[in-house]
């Protein structure tokens, strides 16, 4: 597939920046589908900020034994008594 640079507006500072054809190949070869809405500053910062505990918080994770397997497993979700609660490969061989 043949690429041409494109330019494009930053969400958040409003600033244009250059897609690259190269960048456009690296999206296409992972399976994006969507171009970047943020320009290579604004996301760099993003994603420090998430990292330094400003965006995104850990998951909770919950100990459970599986319901099929009898196996030590985690959740993300806080189990009831009232349904069985399965590891991932057994979780998988249900579906």
């Amino acid at each position: 597939m043949s690429y041409e640079d494109k330019t494009l507006v930053c969400r958040d500072c409003k600033q244009e920046f250059i897609f690259t054809t190269g960048e456009q190949a690296f999206y296409a070869e992972k399976g994006f589908e969507n171009e970047p809405a943020r320009c290579p500053s604004c996301r760099s910062s993003r994603k420090q900020r998430g990292n330094s505990g400003g965006g995104r918080t850990e998951r909770r994770m919950f100990d459970v034994t599986c319901s099929g397997c009898g196996c030590e497993t985690q959740v993300p979700f806080n189990p009831t008594n009232d349904r069985p609660v399965y590891c991932r490969t057994c979780f998988q061989n249900k579906m």
